[in-house]
């Protein structure tokens, strides 16, 4: 999540970069015209010049409020995230206390949960394949599932907002 936050702060900046060029430009452009008007009044040449000349500033003040739009957004869509993050993280940890799971099982669990397979759990704790088959049984036992799947589907269908699937309606009732 740090990189991500990183990469966009190098966008905004490289995007500001741009928006203080083209906002110099803009003002080149107007001081330029201005002189143009005082100087020899008013012909087609400079009615399309100032006209590009606004075009251009109306698209620095555009692309600035974007910029800054987007970083509120995702800076919003960051602590989301992290909340969601949290949320899920102390759902694990409920639910481990609630089957009442032994700080192995709540290892290989948590392993399990990450996408790690029997012989990635094995390895990453030190532990025979066997071993950790057998604590995942145990574990599968504890919280009423036959599967890898169904662990996980434990955690993700707590976590999803059903409110949003009842407002979508049956299947296939809002395709256009």
């Amino acid at each position: 999540m740090k990189g991500r936050a990183r990469k966009l702060e190098h966008r905004a900046t490289a995007m500001t970069v741009v928006v203080a060029l083209q906002a110099l430009a803009a003002a080149f452009f107007l001081a330029d015209l201005a002189g143009d008007l005082a100087g020899e009044g008013t012909d087609s040449h400079l009615i399309v010049e100032g006209i590009a000349a606004v075009a251009l500033l109306i698209s620095v003040v555009f692309g600035a409020n974007q910029i800054r739009h987007l970083i509120a957004a995702s800076r919003a869509d960051e602590a989301a995230v992290a909340v969601a993050r949290g949320a899920l993280g102390e759902l694990v940890q409920l639910r481990f206390s609630q089957w009442q799971l032994t700080p192995a099982e709540a290892d290989v669990a948590l392993f399990a949960l990450k996408g790690c397979d029997v012989a990635e759990i094995a390895t990453l704790r030190g532990a025979a394949a066997g071993t950790v088959r057998a604590q995942l049984a145990r574990i599968y036992a504890k919280a009423g599932v036959t599967s890898h799947t169904a662990l996980l589907a434990l955690f993700v269908d707590e976590l999803i907002d059903t409110s949003l699937l009842q407002a979508a309606g049956p299947e296939g009732e809002n395709d256009a």
